[in-house]
């Protein structure tokens, strides 16, 4: 009984604010203790017609009734085993060596790989409710291993760069209506790589690339039902999301010598993107996301637009007896 009870109360919890579980930006409010979310989702865009494609598993638990943590695997085909031909460079004049950047080749074919693993925590610091609305603020806190040869100054814990990251979000809820924001920053790790040298002998490349700050708002409208008959009608929600971050250039080092960037994808940058999405939540548990992003300020160097994403979450309920 008193897991039916749990069950219900659950079930109930999610379709209440099904609008404020937005498909890019993670919400101030925790999973529910002992639950665990599966989550399979990808995005996709075109790269002067070589079809880029992303695919990630996250598996989502709640500790206690404030805290929770996730662990997401991605595999892609955004990058080569090594940093693209032409974005570091060198010369040899003499015995002199001529170091210095720039552009390569988009649209290039690349095999699929495991690029890692990224893990995320948040604690729910604060919690007011009231009658059909509730306020939360929350604090994560966000780590990855990833080694993959990216080859832009823009770091992306997810798929892209290894390194960690914190910050805080707030989530606001008020009957039909959902808004959120997060703040928070990136310290990305340092790639290195071995390779060989058209000249003859090795290239031993460090690229470090450029700390970030990320904010994100998000609004979210639950469309349908207008009234809940039961809690298991349903719920189609729309949102709209800008993503932005502000992030540093690069520091390259090629065979101990340090080389300043030239190229607009290791300098510094800025840019915030608008994603429009929809949502349909089934019985209460079963959650499929579309959403499909452009630039509004700016873009990313990181990817090219639209970019697509669909996505699939369930919820598994455990319950501990005596």
């Amino acid at each position: 009984m008193k897991i039916r009870l749990l069950l219900l109360f659950c079930l109930s919890s999610f379709a209440a604010g099904a609008q404020e579980l937005f498909p890019h930006t993670e919400i101030a409010s925790s999973v529910p203790k002992n639950v665990l979310g599966i989550r399979l989702f990808g995005e996709s865009y075109s790269e002067y017609g070589t079809q880029r494609n992303l695919g990630a598993l996250k598996l989502m638990y709640g500790v206690t009734s404030r805290l929770s943590v996730s662990v997401t695997a991605t595999t892609s085909n955004h990058h080569s085993d090594y940093l693209p031909t032409g974005l570091i460079t060198h010369t040899h004049v003499n015995s002199d060596t001529i170091y210095q950047t720039g552009t390569f080749t988009r649209g290039i074919h690349y095999p699929y790989r495991f690029n890692g693993v990224y893990a995320f925590a948040k604690y729910r610091v604060l919690t007011i409710d009231g009658q059909n609305t509730h306020f939360r603020i929350g604090l994560y806190a966000e780590g990855s291993y990833i080694n993959t040869a990216h080859d832009e100054a823009e770091p992306t814990l997810l798929d892209d760069t290894k390194g960690f990251g914190g910050g805080f979000m707030t989530t606001y809820l008020s009957h039909h209506f959902a808004v959120s924001f997060t703040g928070g920053a990136i310290i990305p790790g340092t790639y290195k790589e071995v390779s060989p040298d058209f000249y003859g002998g090795e290239l031993r490349t460090e690229l470090t690339y450029g700390k970030a700050f990320q904010y994100n708002l998000s609004f979210g409208y639950l469309v349908y039902p207008r009234h809940y008959s039961t809690y298991t009608q349903t719920n189609i929600n729309v949102y709209l999301e800008f993503m932005g971050k502000s992030y540093g250039t690069a520091k390259v080092i090629q065979n101990g010598r340090n080389i300043e960037p030239k190229t607009d994808l290791l300098l510094k940058g800025n840019y915030i993107e608008m994603h429009p999405g929809i949502q349909a939540i089934i019985n209460s548990n079963l959650r499929i996301d579309f959403a499909v992003g452009f630039p509004v300020v700016n873009k990313s160097y990181a990817r090219f637009y639209p970019v697509f994403l669909l996505g699939v979450q369930k919820y598994l309920f455990f319950s501990s007896r005596k």
